[in-house]
């Protein structure tokens, strides 16, 4: 079976396309190439609808270098002298029946 794709060698390894039903059926030969390096397209009714990468990749794109706290204290922001203190005021009263009651004559 010959795969309608392409293979794209790039910085990172290599790309490829593959077709839905044919990546499903050799799910794991794509598996094992994601693995060795690259990451793959699938495309669904001619159009690319997921990327597959290895769980390294993942983990180097969505783990955070630092924790929020850290962030914050790097940031060009922390050496301001912000003032947080919360306002205690709590608005206006309203009442909310003259808003949304109906009378309710018959």
């Amino acid at each position: 079976m010959s795969r309608k794709g392409r293979t794209i060698r790039y910085s990172h390894g290599r790309h490829e396309t593959w077709q839905l039903q044919e990546a499903k059926a050799r799910f794991s030969e794509l598996v094992d190439e994601v693995i060795e390096g690259g990451y793959h397209t699938i495309t669904k009714n001619g159009r690319p609808v997921v990327v597959i990468i290895s769980h390294e990749e993942f983990e180097k794109i969505y783990t955070p270098k630092n924790t929020l706290g850290e962030f914050l204290s790097e940031s060009p922001f922390s050496t301001f002298d912000l003032d947080i203190e919360r306002n205690n005021d709590l608005g206006r009263e309203i009442d909310l029946c003259t808003l949304f009651c109906t009378s309710s004559s018959g």
